[in-house]
């Protein structure tokens, strides 16, 4: 499977393509043996890029998580939260017909974090949750405060 992998203000990401989609987006770096540069591992990483520039929410990539229908079903949901915005697991599990604890379950097995947006989707009352990503919550609060997104009793203040 081609990968391909980019420096980021999180650290290093690894994209990995199948048939055309992206399948995955994991923490680290593969050596560059392992490495392609494919037109949509190219256009992911070019994407990504901005996503962090503050040039991009969202994104418009090819993607085909693997998982169950029903993870299939929160991913396609977490896709569409729109950039800057945020909902939570008992929102979801309402638009999908599902309990809000599967949808968290769901949502920390997002084979394709930041690109499906999982760090959008937050516990009751705006509450982070949890976040499977290196550096857990501190992670998904850093990704919501790009989108100016950070519900406001998580925000800090340099006084």
């Amino acid at each position: 499977m081609p990968q391909l992998c980019m420096h980021s203000p999180l650290g290093d990401l690894t994209v990995t393509e199948e048939e055309g989609a992206i399948i995955s987006l994991d923490w680290g770096w593969v050596p560059s043996e392992w490495q392609s540069e494919t037109p949509v591992l190219k256009q992911a990483i070019e994407q990504l890029n901005e996503y962090f520039d503050g040039d991009r929410l969202d994104f418009d990539l090819p993607l085909n998580p693997p998982g169950s229908e029903f993870q299939k079903a929160v991913c396609q949901a977490m896709v569409d939260i729109p950039g800057g915005s945020t909902k939570s697991y008992g929102e979801i599990a309402r638009q999908i017909d599902g309990s809000a604890q599967a949808v968290g379950n769901a949502c920390g097995l997002n084979p394709i974090p930041i690109i499906i947006p999982c760090h959008r989707v937050l516990a009751a009352g705006k509450e982070m949750g949890g976040f499977s990503a290196p550096g857990g919550v501190d992670t998904k609060k850093i990704l919501l405060e790009l989108e100016n997104a950070l519900p406001p009793q998580q925000q800090s203040f340099d006084l």
